[in-house]
């Protein structure tokens, strides 16, 4: 860990350590009593890059207690400062954001895996356990044939992750996306192989997320990724909304399982059903105007004993409405209720 994360040890105080705020990698989770009705608990938490005190004091009054942030790239002072200010109104940050590089681009590959270990080492000063990081995109799909979301059924060898074939029937129209994804999936393992021995150090964790990345476009062969590498430091970062025109969420729930180290969660809102897993085509809209069962997804996280945070991804109601809509998830009610 940082120097400087040690140091802050020293200046905030004991009131800060027993409310459990500078835990580093210890589950915050495991410190408060469970939800009703469940035996899991979830937090709540908002994404920002800016936690100015204006919108620190906004999270507080509404009932939030976390902050995603996505400012990665500060040097320690700079994230020790931001640290204080946002843990002097009771709030943590419990993950940072790196987001988007491209590790299947060779010329960028050093570039991005420099960037992604700042973001691990901003992240232990902040005091956040993990980094969000979405490691590239399949780079030449934008023209090639590929099949609708809803009808992908991925065949992959679980040893390697190289995919054989990515629907049913004939996948000759797919071979030169099935060639993007396998290098895709082998220029991510070797990423995630060099940085894991940094976010052991950093005691910070790396969540992958799969966000319309043309790539793990499956439950199965996402869940087969993040396990592959059997480590406590690589799990899924998952979307609660990004996902849904594959498949339910309650799919990703029950094959990531205990590999889900975080969630995000917005609306999404399919016009017809399709697919054997149930995703369809469809089109963005509030949380509580998804076509998602919320109560279905609650009790899918209750029984992968999920605890931890889930961020609200989305900017259509106030923090006042967004911290009722999340009470009414985490409490398996009805979401839109008032």
């Amino acid at each position: 860990m940082t120097l400087l994360r040690r140091e802050f040890f020293g200046v905030v105080g004991a009131a800060a350590l027993s409310a459990g705020f500078l835990s580093g990698g210890k589950m915050f989770a495991d410190e408060v009593d469970a939800a009703p009705n469940y035996a899991t608990k979830i937090f709540k938490s908002r994404i920002t890059a800016n936690p100015s005190k204006k919108y620190c004091e906004s999270l507080k009054a509404a009932g939030f207690e976390g902050i995603e942030i996505s400012r990665w790239n500060v040097s320690p002072a700079e994230a020790l400062e931001i640290r204080r200010e946002v843990e002097s109104f009771g709030l943590r940050i419990h993950s940072v954001m790196r987001a988007w590089t491209n590790v299947n681009i060779e010329n960028q590959y050093a570039k991005d895996i420099e960037t992604v270990k700042k973001a691990l080492r901003s992240a232990s000063t902040y005091g956040a356990d993990t980094v969000l990081w979405v490691t590239c995109e399949a780079k030449n799909v934008k023209n090639l044939p590929m099949p609708k979301p809803w009808d992908f059924d991925v065949d992959f060898d679980p040893a390697t992750l190289r995919v054989k074939t990515v629907a049913e029937g004939d996948n000759t129209p797919y071979e030169k996306y099935i060639a993007d994804q396998n290098y895709a999936t082998e220029s991510s393992i070797r990423a995630i192989e060099e940085l894991i021995p940094v976010a052991a150090k950093e005691g910070v964790r790396i969540g992958l997320e799969n966000v319309w990345n043309n790539f793990w476009c499956t439950p199965k062969f996402f869940a087969a990724f993040c396990k592959y590498f059997n480590s406590t430091w690589v799990g899924g970062y998952l979307d609660l909304g990004n996902h849904t025109k594959y498949s339910r969420c309650e799919e990703w729930i029950k094959e990531l399982g205990h590999n889900i180290l975080k969630l995000h969660i917005k609306g999404y809102k399919i016009k017809n059903v399709s697919g054997k897993l149930g995703g369809g085509d469809g089109q963005w809209c509030a949380i509580d105007e998804a076509t998602i069962d919320w109560k279905s997804v609650r009790k899918a996280l209750d029984d992968v004993k999920y605890n931890g945070w889930v961020s609200v991804e989305e900017n259509n109601h106030s923090d006042e409405r967004y911290s009722k809509i999340l009470d009414n998830f985490i409490a398996g009610k009805k979401i839109d209720e008032k």
